[in-house]
């Protein structure tokens, strides 16, 4: 969903969190318990903005498969966000931040499946080169599913979302869990609409290739290569006490 730093403790280890949406920044070590959402907004804002591998993901699914299935795969993505902010609410995120064995679990269950699917890729039969749009091989349905897993399986943002989000709660007010929930879904839609606008300009790239057979013949290997890529990436996340 977003590019992010090295997070502050809130209770919970902090770790090196490269999600995605999807390298990392740091955040200041401030403890800023009832921030105006005005600061929420920007400070959200200024971490999605940056490009990070679920941008990646997208723009790389745009470009082989359409504009269509960029924006399939960037609503795939922000559901897997949803299921994490759903998670660090309930504190189910706080078991990937307190065991190394769980956090390694969801790391290589994430990488294996970037992999799959960049072998998958490198392994399909060469597309035709006749001028024209990028043929969809997937279902936009599959497609969807696929933007869910690899977010799901990405435990940087479940670790970024146990962090990020307790600064901007108010204890006079409504229980943790729901202020999370509300906070959490104001950063699924500044990532969505970033996610939408990486898809769109994928899928203007993915039709300039379309128009020249040499490129349409190098693209498989370009994209299989990307998600093989963020495979090894998500292998190498490092898990880091405070």
């Amino acid at each position: 969903m977003m590019n992010l730093r090295r997070l502050p403790p809130a209770g919970v280890e902090s770790a090196d969190v490269c999600p995605g949406q999807h390298g990392i920044a740091r955040l200041p070590s401030t403890h800023a318990h009832g921030l105006h959402p005005a600061r929420l907004r920007a400070r959200g804002a200024g971490l999605t903005a940056a490009p990070g591998p679920n941008h990646l993901y997208i723009v790389t699914r745009s470009v082989s498969e359409g504009r269509r299935a960029g924006v399939v795969s960037a609503l795939g993505v922000e559901t897997g966000t949803l299921v994490h902010i759903v998670a660090a609410a309930f504190g189910l995120s706080a078991l990937i931040a307190s065991s190394a064995a769980a956090f390694n679990v969801v790391k290589y269950l994430g990488a294996g499946y970037l992999v799959y699917l960049g072998l998958r890729t490198l392994l399909r039969s060469a597309p035709a080169t006749t001028p024209g749009p990028v043929p969809v091989r997937t279902s936009l349905r599959r497609t969807y599913a696929e933007g869910v897993v690899v977010n799901v399986l990405n435990p940087k943002v479940a670790l970024f979302f146990l962090a990020f989000l307790p600064q901007f709660l108010d204890p006079a007010r409504d229980s943790a869990a729901v202020q999370m929930l509300v906070l959490g879904m104001l950063l699924l839609c500044l990532g969505l609409v970033l996610d939408m606008g990486y898809a769109v300009a994928g899928g203007s790239l993915g039709s300039w290739i379309a128009r020249r057979p040499r490129a349409i013949r190098r693209q498989r290997y370009v994209t299989g290569g990307v998600y093989l890529i963020l495979g090894v990436g998500a292998r190498c996340a490092r898990r880091t006490t405070a």
